[in-house]
């Protein structure tokens, strides 16, 4: 299954299952948080951008816990690195 977020810029971002069980391998905290993880890129409460042009779209969850989303915006469309 692929999940799209829209991006703040107006730029689709799949959530695809290779990339969600990277994440998830990775990141166990957050196999539960797919929709959050959707949300941050939607709703940022922050857009931090990389070193190699990627965005970090940081997101509060819970006082003093916070979701980073890793992506790219391309021409036309972008795709998410990871999560954390």
């Amino acid at each position: 299954m692929i999940s799209t977020a829209l991006s703040k810029n107006g730029t689709s971002i799949p959530l695809t299952e290779e990339r969600w069980t990277h994440i998830t391998d990775e990141h166990g905290e957050l196999a539960g948080l797919r929709v959050e993880v959707l949300q941050s890129v939607e709703e940022p409460q922050r857009i931090v951008e990389g070193g190699d042009g990627e965005l970090l779209a940081v997101r509060e969850l819970d006082l003093g816990k916070y979701i980073v989303v890793v992506y790219r915006e391309q021409e036309n469309d972008g795709f998410v690195i990871t999560a954390f």
